[in-house]
């Protein structure tokens, strides 16, 4: 089976190119939606960011995130510790998925895949990417959130080019049918190559 490494920076739509996949019949691990389920429910978890952040880390035996957004907020230090506590813990749940699919191919949707150095762990990485105007524009109508709070978390992840000299394919995603159809493009080259791993 063939592991895809789906990233981008923020803004710029790989929920959406995800989605497409799973019309597809794609399975999808979205990892930051699991990473924020498991902070909830890993005794692990919870005693490492305790044991590191104080009690203030769980409110009513749940993760406070208002909490540790200040904690972490414009402190690249804290953020590594917090991701260094949750990656592995996600890794392993990731690990699990996988053994229960039964596909060609899965994708991982992960936001910070190079930034948490587990790029290596995929066969092939798809980055998505938007024009900056646009990325700023849907994350403030999306969180409601001010320019420069939408500046603030773009400094914590790699810029495009970056990312893009590491990625297998890069995908822009800018109007929907074009994003579909670059959706299906690659879904018929990871199929190809599939069956060629598969008999190799």
């Amino acid at each position: 089976m063939i592991k895809v490494g789906l990233t981008g920076g923020i803004g710029s739509g790989k929920t959406t190119v995800a989605n497409y996949f799973i019309e597809l019949g794609v399975p999808v691990y979205f990892a930051d939606i699991e990473a924020k389920k498991l902070m909830n429910i890993s005794a692990l978890i919870k005693k490492k960011l305790i044991a590191e952040f104080g009690e203030g880390s769980y409110e009513l035996d749940k993760l406070n995130r208002k909490f540790l957004a200040s904690v972490v907020f414009n402190d690249k230090s804290k953020l590594k510790k917090i991701n260094n506590i949750v990656h592995p813990v996600v890794a392993e749940h990731f690990d699990q998925w996988i053994k229960k699919q039964n596909a060609d191919y899965i994708i991982q949707e992960n936001a910070i895949l190079f930034e948490n150095n587990t790029a290596s762990k995929f066969d092939y990485i798809i980055t998505v990417i938007a024009p900056f105007e646009e990325k700023m524009k849907r994350i403030m109508n999306r969180d409601s959130a001010s320019k420069e709070d939408v500046l603030s978390r773009m400094n914590n992840q790699w810029d495009d080019a970056k990312k893009i000299s590491l990625s297998d394919f890069v995908l822009e995603n800018k109007e929907k049918d074009e994003t579909k159809r670059q959706v299906l493009e690659l879904h018929k080259k990871i199929l190809k190559m599939s069956i060629f791993k598969g008999n190799s």
